[in-house]
């Protein structure tokens, strides 16, 4: 069932063939420390988990770059409560470069670029320019332990280059039907862009932990079954009414009910990520 319906959105959203002609398997190296996180559809808590995981990185005496990267969605900023005098948007229109649009965030103790709701796509911009935003952030990564990319939802030319660029792309899925499809759909088309090998699987608002392997089980399986893949699962997260609250507050979790379960699910997770992005230092080091 996820296979067919995946197969149906693939075939509709006419992106297969262009992510070959556009951005093709990964030409260029991976940035270690540049993490991504993407869904295969809005709605699954993606860029709450973000702030969540940077704040998260943050107090572990890391230093930490949130970046959205959704610039028509972009809801970092109204998450924190922020009122940007400089985004992301500047950028792409050439006022100014990235590493000028960087603001603090000083009480997550992370720094963040903020997209703009409203605007064009960035998967709208020339090649060129994408690259160029992609190389500038790679720059800017270098000055960070650790830079969190909060991808827009779906796999559109934009998501596929920053997901190659990244050293992982963490892809948040919900048990609902339509969540596990899309997910799929994610993996599908990120396999015939070369991006197959640094996708891991977070199953968010689970009711249990039972019911979070039940989930990424029926997902990997359609996986191993129609793609020869087994993306692992790197967390869960249980649902939990103290999110809600905070981001009505606009607070990280993690600032507001840092013992909620939600804000404990991911401060595991964020050891696993910073370990792997460890690991994938060590192994480019060692080449």
């Amino acid at each position: 069932m996820i296979e067919r319906s995946a197969h149906t959105q693939t075939k509709e959203s006419g992106n297969t063939t262009d992510s070959r002609t556009n951005t093709g398997r990964t030409s260029f190296n991976r940035c270690t420390n540049i993490v991504a996180v993407g869904s295969g559809k809005g709605g699954v808590g993606k860029t709450w988990f973000s702030i969540t995981l940077a704040n998260a990185l943050s107090r572990m005496g890391k230093r930490v770059l949130l970046f959205d990267g959704d610039l028509g969605l972009a809801n970092v900023d109204v998450q924190l409560g922020l009122m940007p005098k400089r985004d992301l948007n500047d950028v792409i229109r050439g006022r100014m470069g990235l590493d000028k649009v960087i603001q603090r965030y000083e009480e997550g103790n992370f720094d963040i670029i903020a997209g703009r709701s409203g605007q064009a796509s960035l998967s709208a911009l020339p090649s060129q320019r994408l690259a160029l935003l992609r190389d500038q952030l790679m720059d800017v990564a270098s000055e960070y332990d650790v830079v969190i990319a909060d991808l827009g939802a779906g796999v559109d030319r934009t998501v596929r280059m920053l997901s190659a660029t990244a050293s992982s792309t963490l892809l948040i899925t919900t048990d609902e039907p339509t969540s596990l499809t899309d997910a799929y759909a994610f993996i599908k088309l990120g396999n015939a862009a070369g991006m197959s090998n640094n996708v891991s699987i977070i199953v968010n608002m689970a009711s249990s932990i039972l019911e979070a392997e039940k989930t990424y089980k029926t997902l990997l399986k359609a996986c191993e079954n129609f793609l020869r893949l087994s993306p692992p699962l790197i967390g869960m997260i249980r649902v939990d009414k103290k999110v809600k609250e905070t981001i009505r507050s606009q607070t990280p979790i993690l600032i507001r009910s840092p013992s909620a379960d939600a804000a404990l699910d991911v401060e595991k997770i964020a050891k696993m990520v910073w370990r792997n992005v460890q690991n994938s230092g060590r192994r480019t080091a060692q080449k």
